[in-house]
């Protein structure tokens, strides 16, 4: 849930149920497998979630900001974590227990509204994401991806540049789009080659934001 979509009232009555947590880069806020105990409104900073495969192969699932909750699944269907959470910068967070947050569905019917919107929302993200994985290949993913960060997280320079301060690596953006770190690579070197992007140590540069739309498309 996105709690921009929340009155501020509700906003109000869901840091009230909580209490102010820091958590560094790299802590985990929880993980695969574990029984929920807990669910997470991001007030700054971004995490990353992921799960891992049998084999031990990391899978980003999503990258969550400020105004996002994470955990708020496993909290309504008390199933154990399907996925682990872990800080990709320094995160400032309101931690409600499972028990409260489901009381305060309870008690605010438009908020619960608004949850079941956001979440019908993420499954058709998470269906688009399984169609790109067998329509797209590993550039037409990794642009779709760098549309999605510089939408959500980016910001404007003074010379109409995107500045996108990227929270994973690049063996984290290959198990993000379902490709080896290999291919990303080429893929970012390619996009370089156009003119599309400058690229940093965990930074890009968007300087032609419509031409990577197009190859997302």
């Amino acid at each position: 849930m996105t709690v921009q979509l929340l009155t501020p009232a509700d906003v109000d009555a869901l840091r009230r149920r909580g209490t102010f947590r820091r958590f560094a880069r790299g802590q985990a806020l929880m993980h695969q497998g574990q029984i929920p105990d807990r669910v997470v409104l991001l007030q700054s900073g971004r995490v990353k979630v992921y799960s891992t495969t049998a084999s031990g192969k990391e899978v980003v699932l999503a990258v969550r900001g400020p105004g996002e909750l994470v955990g708020e699944l496993s909290a309504l269907d008390e199933e154990p974590r399907s996925a682990s959470v872990v800080a990709v910068d320094d995160v400032e967070a309101v931690v409600l227990s499972s028990a409260e947050f489901r009381g305060f569905l309870l008690e605010h019917p438009p908020a619960t509204l608004t949850m079941l919107q956001v979440l019908s929302r993420r499954l058709r993200d998470a269906d688009a994401k399984r169609i790109e994985y067998l329509a797209f290949n590993t550039a037409g993913r990794v642009a779709s991806r760098i549309v999605e960060m510089a939408e959500r997280f980016g910001e404007e320079a003074g010379d109409g540049a995107i500045e996108l301060e990227l929270p994973l690596t690049q063996e984290e953006l290959a198990g993000w789009t379902g490709s080896s770190q290999e291919s990303v690579a080429r893929a970012l070197q390619t996009m370089r080659g156009l003119g599309w992007i400058e690229t940093g140590r965990r930074q890009i540069r968007v300087l032609d934001l419509d031409a990577i739309r197009r190859a997302a498309d």
